[in-house]
């Protein structure tokens, strides 16, 4: 089983992440975790150069989203597609949803094209279920630490942008793509989240 956590930054995925996987423990699931771009050698060299390069060296979209989706086929190789063969749950910051996000609606490359790599480059593996954590990009801000990454230095008119992506493409991909309220405290929002994944686990477990 695959889960998939995602949306603007700021809206807590890192805490959501970090008690889904205590819970998971509780429940005798065995999971791996992973972050996109990263969690292999090459992923985290990849990630270094897209979110944390000089700002001299210009990065065009397309090109950043050829980036992402590079670290993106070795993760799926070398971390993911093995946990999922071993009956392992893998838990992801993030995948292809914020590459069509952020270089597609925000970014202007051609969505479709996107997808199509995407494709290609996870081989067809996709998340089960992604929890879209979402929030007001002001209210979001607010959670953001003093050192921004190359993505989280475009302000709120940006995250606006991805906000309004996020939330359309939840619309096209409902039946895997869950809408969370983040705005809220965080047990509430961790108690949704277990609520979603549990009859999906119980499926799993009765396969």
């Amino acid at each position: 089983m695959f889960f998939s956590f995602d949306g603007i930054d700021g809206v807590g995925k890192t805490t959501q992440m970090e008690l889904f996987e205590q819970w998971l423990i509780v429940e005798g699931h065995e999971f791996v975790t992973c972050r996109d771009p990263g969690s292999t050698l090459l992923g985290e060299r990849l990630r270094e150069i897209v979110l944390h390069s000089d700002e001299n060296i210009s990065i065009a979209p397309r090109s950043e989203m050829l980036i992402y989706m590079a670290a993106r086929a070795q993760l799926v190789e070398e971390v993911i597609r093995p946990a999922l063969d071993s009956g392992k749950v893998v838990i992801s910051d993030r995948f292809l949803l914020a590459n069509i996000v952020y270089q597609g609606y925000a970014g202007g490359v051609e969505i479709e094209a996107i997808r199509q790599v995407g494709h290609v480059a996870t081989a067809g593996v996709m998340p089960d279920c992604v929890f879209l954590l979402d929030m007001p990009p002001e209210r979001a801000g607010l959670r953001m630490g003093e050192e921004l990454d190359r993505m989280e230095r475009r302000g709120n008119s940006y995250r606006e942008k991805l906000r309004a992506g996020f939330l359309d493409e939840a619309q096209r991909m409902h039946e895997s793509v869950h809408v969370i309220n983040a705005d809220r405290a965080i047990d509430e929002v961790q108690t949704e989240i277990r609520s979603i994944a549990s009859p999906i686990l119980q499926q799993e477990d009765l396969r």
